[in-house]
């Protein structure tokens, strides 16, 4: 199973949010650079950066992308405000291997066609966020009363092949994953799942291994010691 570091930046620095709130912020590491190189030397295969200041419309923090971009030779993913097919442009040509939408996904899923049909399924992936199933858009601000295996199974049609699902009612809790969420989640989705919030230990990802995911964002638990990167990467 891949597991990916996240590094989400907020105001420059790289952070952890407890349930997306940017108001409650853990500071990490002050450069976000020195935490995507961290990772990096730890054997991480990918990381999945997040500009949230560009989630909730605050800022953006595309310099500091570019700095990263500068510095590693592992891909990263990055979402966080894309919202138009010139974010994710921009994003891609600051040298991003893939892109990350959620937002736009539910509420403009033509633009999302028109990202896959330039730039094809391995470069373009959606972020379903929820509280528990229920997706939320907007930086987790704006509630949809759609379910993500309702939205999961168009966007194969469309033809996406990467889905992360993120509850983020347990995101940057430590409180450990819904495995009977992610596992509706697994039923409704035929490609590569990649799931996170709320991993706590190397017992979450293991319930996912076991569910038939392929994939793991974590951040917190990673920065806190709770999980050995090496360990994963090495099988």
């Amino acid at each position: 199973m891949l597991v990916i570091p996240a590094v989400d930046i907020q105001s420059g620095r790289a952070v952890r949010l407890l349930e997306g709130n940017p108001e409650q912020e853990t500071v990490y590491f002050e450069n976000p650079v020195e935490a995507a190189l961290h990772w990096q030397a730890q054997g991480a295969r990918m990381l999945h950066l997040v500009d949230l200041d560009a989630a909730t419309g605050r800022g953006e923090n595309r310099q500091v992308l570019r700095a990263v971009a500068a510095t590693l030779s592992i891909p990263f993913q990055v979402g966080g405000g894309v919202r138009s097919l010139e974010d994710a442009r921009a994003l891609l040509a600051l040298g991003a291997y893939r892109v990350v939408v959620g937002t736009l996904a539910v509420k403009a899923p033509e633009v999302l066609g028109q990202m896959l049909a330039e730039w094809g399924p391995e470069r373009v992936v959606v972020s379903l966020d929820a509280r528990g199933l229920e997706v939320v858009v907007s930086g987790w601000s704006e509630a949809t009363a759609r379910q993500v295996p309702e939205l999961a199974q168009p966007l194969w049609a469309m033809g996406l092949r990467t889905l992360i699902y993120t509850d983020v009612r347990r995101d940057g809790t430590l409180a450990g994953l819904d495995l009977e969420g992610v596992r509706a989640v697994r039923s409704a989705w035929p490609g590569f799942l990649i799931a996170g919030g709320g991993i706590a230990s190397e017992a979450d990802l293991l319930g996912l291994k076991r569910l038939g995911v392929e994939g793991a964002i974590t951040g917190k638990a990673l920065y806190e010691g709770r999980i050995d990167l090496r360990r994963w990467v090495q099988g």
